[in-house]
């Protein structure tokens, strides 16, 4: 009788254990998976490397919100001009690579708590005898990102007001684009974010004319319907900002 006990509690034991590894494996298998669309040639927030491989600042720390919160995370190289669309026809789930929160964007979709900011520089060739104000002044080129914030201040500054003439804009494909645009002398000067722009001109051949204090912030990019997912992101940015992991992650991409 005894022995039958114990293989009824044996039984009962194996039962537990095995409803227990199904719903870990049930709960695993559920795990929901975002997409984040990503500037392919932006860093040091978002780039793919040597490899091949999504890699920056942003993709890190990502990378630990998902793991924080609980989702799973796909980074998606989108051309930069037609990322929000993207974002808007749900071909990608949110924007997490250098995405400066704008009147202009706030139209169309949502931002999270800001984690970054940022102003702008004036980059020429390192012989130019521009500065600031004459680089800016309409008689010479200017190359600009297609789609970045930086352009938008162009618009709205400038051309709008008649200081810059669309023949002397120059939309280019990237950032770093816009940068070699001036590097080969196709372009006379270009506008971007001061951290990019900083970093990428290292060891060429290129100045920072000057800095015009923008104000603006990085946040991650969702739908304006997708409140879940930005109340997720909101407290995994704040998670991460509380962390030690966050200055390590600024040491690594930034400093």
């Amino acid at each position: 009788m005894r022995g039958k006990k114990l293989v009824i509690v044996g039984i009962f034991s194996l039962l537990v254990i095995l409803l227990t590894i199904g719903s870990i494996s049930s709960l695993a298998a559920e795990k929901k998976v975002y997409i984040n669309g990503i500037d392919a040639d932006f860093p040091p927030f978002a780039y793919i490397d040597e490899k091949g491989n999504p890699v920056g600042f942003d993709i890190d720390c990502v990378n630990w919100i998902a793991e924080e919160m609980g989702f799973e995370v796909k980074h998606q190289p989108i051309s930069w001009d037609t990322i929000i669309p993207n974002l808007t026809a749900k071909k990608i789930d949110f924007i997490a690579s250098g995405l400066s929160i704008t009147e202009e964007r706030k139209k169309v979709i949502a931002f999270t708590i800001p984690y970054w900011e940022i102003d702008f520089v004036v980059v020429a060739r390192e012989d130019s005898t521009l500065n600031i104000i004459t680089a800016l002044s309409g008689k010479y080129t200017l190359a600009v990102s297609r789609g970045c914030s930086a352009q938008e201040w162009v618009q709205g500054n400038l051309v709008k007001e008649g200081i810059f003439g669309e023949d002397k804009f120059v939309n280019c494909e990237s950032a770093l684009m816009a940068l070699n645009d001036v590097a080969s002398g196709r372009s006379d000067s270009t506008i971007g974010d001061d951290v990019m722009l900083g970093l990428a001109i290292k060891g060429k051949p290129l100045k920072i004319l000057g800095t015009i204090k923008t104000g603006e912030t990085y946040g991650y990019g969702v739908r304006k319907d997708d409140q879940e997912l930005k109340e997720i992101l909101d407290e995994g940015i704040r998670r991460l900002m509380k962390s030690p992991k966050w200055e390590e992650l600024k040491a690594k991409w930034i400093s």
